[in-house]
């Protein structure tokens, strides 16, 4: 029981953690389409939705693992816990990519 609690809530944060990195991004996009001379920040943001997609999918998959027995907690923990932390990675390089500070 325990153990299907912790899989469920790192699945549930994993999947938190994509989304948030695709809303980022999605605002990003939005910015760099109305302001003159930001195409190449749309290049690079098209070019990261793979990231996304793939985070966002491992995320789901973890989430629909939790639904099995305790092996498959097990696995969804591990596959939960791996693309949170590549979801978080990314957001993290994009934002201070474009941090602008000054």
């Amino acid at each position: 029981m325990v153990l299907h609690l912790i899989a469920v809530i790192v699945a549930v944060l994993a999947v938190v953690a994509a989304v948030v990195h695709g809303g980022y991004l999605a605002m990003l996009s939005s910015a760099a389409k109305r302001r003159a001379g930001a195409a190449h920040i749309s290049q690079w943001v098209s070019g990261r939705w793979g990231i996304v997609g793939l985070t966002g999918g491992v995320a789901l998959l973890s989430l629909f693992l939790t639904g099995g027995g305790a092996f498959l907690d097990v696995v969804a923990i591990l596959t939960g816990a791996g693309s949170g932390v590549a979801a978080t990675k990314a957001l993290q390089e994009t934002q201070q990519r474009f941090r602008s500070g000054s």
